[in-house]
């Protein structure tokens, strides 16, 4: 399975998403969507799985979750936006990471690009940054990869300049 991982787009759909998503099989959002608009663009060009961020209101709660845990080509997966880092979970996910580690932990909210193993539980953690013109990124980020057989396989960072 071929995954496009992306986060905080603000109501802003990138335009080169579509290039660079081209051969994904699904494009996942780890929050801060800011218009239902961007994931109905989006669904149009590929199947999305999504979860709502701090700054997305009453629409986007209705259709995406807070918390998406799920199953991909053998790869227990849990995405959410305020998820915090290795050694630093938010205190909404801590108690249940450690209790019940995914393999593949998403989450997005600092616009901070990041992928970290935490080998205390076995889990690596990622984070695609920022791919929206609001915040004070300086360069937008996104990323592709594969799962197969359980395992992140072909991690591809893609930076977009900001005009």
């Amino acid at each position: 399975m071929r995954i496009g991982l992306l986060s905080d787009t603000h109501s802003f759909v990138e335009p080169s998403i579509y290039k660079h998503f081209a051969d994904v099989d699904e494009i996942w959002h780890a929050g801060d969507i800011g218009s239902i608009s961007v994931t109905d663009e989006l669904q149009e060009f590929k199947t999305v799985r999504a979860v709502y961020g701090n700054i997305d209101g009453a629409q986007i709660r209705t259709v995406w979750p807070e918390h998406a845990r799920f199953k991909c080509e053998g790869m227990d997966v849990w995405m959410t936006h305020i998820g915090g880092y290795p050694g630093r979970y938010s205190p909404k996910v801590k108690p249940e990471i450690y209790q019940n580690p995914p393999d593949l932990f998403i989450c997005g909210h600092s616009h901070i690009l990041k992928v970290v193993n935490d080998p205390k539980i076995n889990c690596l953690h990622m984070n695609p940054g920022a791919i929206g013109n609001s915040g004070f990124h300086a360069v937008k980020t996104m990323m592709r990869f594969n799962i197969a057989q359980g395992k992140v396989k072909d991690l591809e960072v893609i930076e977009i300049p900001r005009r």
